[in-house]
């Protein structure tokens, strides 16, 4: 019986994003500078304001640190708004893991630099979540009102 040939590793991190109930899980490898959505291109995303957050990251580095990286990202829940800054910080954390297991600290740090100076949402999770509806009212703090005749 015959042992297998050594398959090289595969150079690949998997980060994610969270924005209210959105999340975007982005799989980053070796690549030569592909973004993919969905199994989409990212340059087709909906709607066309929120565009430019997506590419946010992109503009923001330079096309020069995506070219040897492909990242492929899957989003779901939450509403277009929430997906596309779910989308954003995952692409960004994807590619800030991606730099320091696989290139080096020093430029990692930079890019993290970079990124946190522009916009912290692009790094750190935003927390706050919905507030869970209570009896006695309409909402999570609106109560019905009150006749005293």
């Amino acid at each position: 019986m015959t042992t297998p040939a050594a398959t090289p590793a595969i150079q690949a991190v998997q980060c994610f994003g969270r924005k209210k109930t959105a999340v975007a899980v982005a799989y980053c490898k070796k690549g030569k500078g592909i973004l993919k959505l969905n199994g989409s291109p990212i340059e087709l995303v909906q709607p066309e304001l929120l565009r430019y957050k997506v590419f946010e990251p992109v503009l923001l580095l330079g096309p020069e640190r995506f070219s040897q990286v492909d990242i492929r990202i899957r989003c779901k829940g939450g509403g277009y708004t929430s997906q596309i800054y779910a989308i954003r910080q995952a692409i960004a954390k994807s590619l800030v893991a991606y730099y320091q297991k696989f290139i080096d600290e020093a430029s990692k740090k930079e890019i993290r630099d970079l990124l946190i100076s522009f916009d912290r949402a692009l790094l750190v999770a935003d927390p706050r979540r919905c507030e869970p509806k209570k009896f006695g009212g309409r909402g999570a703090r609106a109560r019905f009102q009150k006749s005293y005749r």
